[in-house]
């Protein structure tokens, strides 16, 4: 209670950016518990701290504020630091952020939680590769076995550039890697990255970037936010990089994996909070957008993995907030 009234006196004298790195990267390990958590590190992120609780990461764009991901520090936090934030920032966006962001967003101050996409979770302590609807995975790996494909760990740059700009030349936005929903793969703070790189005749042919998922200063998930592939291995390259990471990830006790945000996977029914009309525009977007991005390929590879599914979802002021998509849209690179 002492800890919630200085924290309450500290709201009023709250500046942007007054944490060190290093207190950060201490509060990250604690709290960053959302598979972005990581990537509020991203080069470019300002940042809302308040001293002995955490900080929200945020990036703007046209004179918008755009939030990444829930609050890092501890859930029953959660509601003064998003106090805090709105006392500063009251037509903030905040993209891929869960439910309980959601109830306090919107009770309190009537925003908008619309359904943005879903995130997967696999349990490693149950994973397997056996199971009907996991064939498409052995497949890949009996391919790539038939291909001479290996993989290996290394944290080393083995053709990485030469692959990413192949692969980017092969996507729906060619013009630079996204960024703020996915981090860019250049990152000042690598403590705790893995990388696993593809092998055929002894050449890097694919890699996966893992990011940790943090609780209590200890890593209990690792999420692929960075996935490239030769262009001549667009198919079974990934199941082959996830499925050995998956077992290295199972043999040191890791708990989780966490397949991250696929957008505009989104339930057909509506909730109470949510804007009809900007659901309504999502959806149509999942089923004519691919020219932006590979949405419908992006889910049907993760959902071959069968974790457990939850909502994400944006929190957004006004029911319709067409600006405040397209300046999204810029920020993170897709137009």
């Amino acid at each position: 209670m002492a800890d919630q009234i200085l924290a309450l006196d500290q709201v009023d004298s709250a500046e942007a950016g007054s944490f060190s790195f290093t207190e950060r990267v201490d509060y990250l390990k604690q709290y960053g518990t959302h598979s972005q958590s990581f990537s509020t590190l991203q080069p470019g992120m300002a940042y809302f701290d308040l001293p002995g609780i955490g900080y929200l990461a945020y990036m703007r764009k046209w004179g918008m504020t755009f939030v990444l991901s829930d609050p890092v520090t501890a859930p029953e936090h959660f509601p003064l630091i998003l106090e805090a934030f709105h006392k500063r920032h009251a037509n903030a966006c905040y993209i891929q952020v869960s439910a309980a962001v959601v109830d306090i967003l919107h009770r309190r101050f009537g925003l908008y939680g619309t359904q943005f996409g879903s995130e997967s979770r696999i349990d490693l302590a149950s994973w397997s590769l056996s199971g009907k609807k996991k064939q498409i995975i052995r497949t890949a790996l009996n391919q790539a076995s038939k291909a001479g494909i290996t993989v290996r760990e290394r944290f080393s740059d083995d053709h990485t550039r030469e692959i990413s700009e192949a692969w980017i030349r092969t996507r729906k936005c060619k013009s630079n890697e996204i960024r703020f929903l996915i981090r860019p793969m250049e990152m000042d703070y690598r403590e705790n990255e893995r990388h696993f790189y593809a092998y055929q005749d002894g050449k890097a042919v694919g890699f996966i970037y893992f990011d940790p998922v943090y609780r209590n200063n200890r890593i209990i998930s690792y999420v692929p936010n960075i996935s490239r592939a030769n262009a001549d291995f667009r198919q079974g390259i990934f199941y082959t990089l996830m499925a050995h990471a998956m077992e290295v990830f199972q043999g040191e006790g890791t708990p989780y994996l966490d397949l991250g945000l696929i957008p505009l996977s989104l339930d057909p029914s509506t909730e109470h909070q949510e804007s009809r009309i900007l659901k309504r525009i999502l959806h149509s977007l999942y089923d004519r957008g691919n020219f932006l991005y590979n949405f419908k390929g992006l889910e049907f590879t993760k959902s071959r993995f069968r974790g457990e599914s939850f909502k994400t979802y944006c929190c957004h002021r006004r029911s319709l907030p067409a600006l405040e998509f397209l300046a999204m849209f810029k920020l993170t690179r897709l137009l």
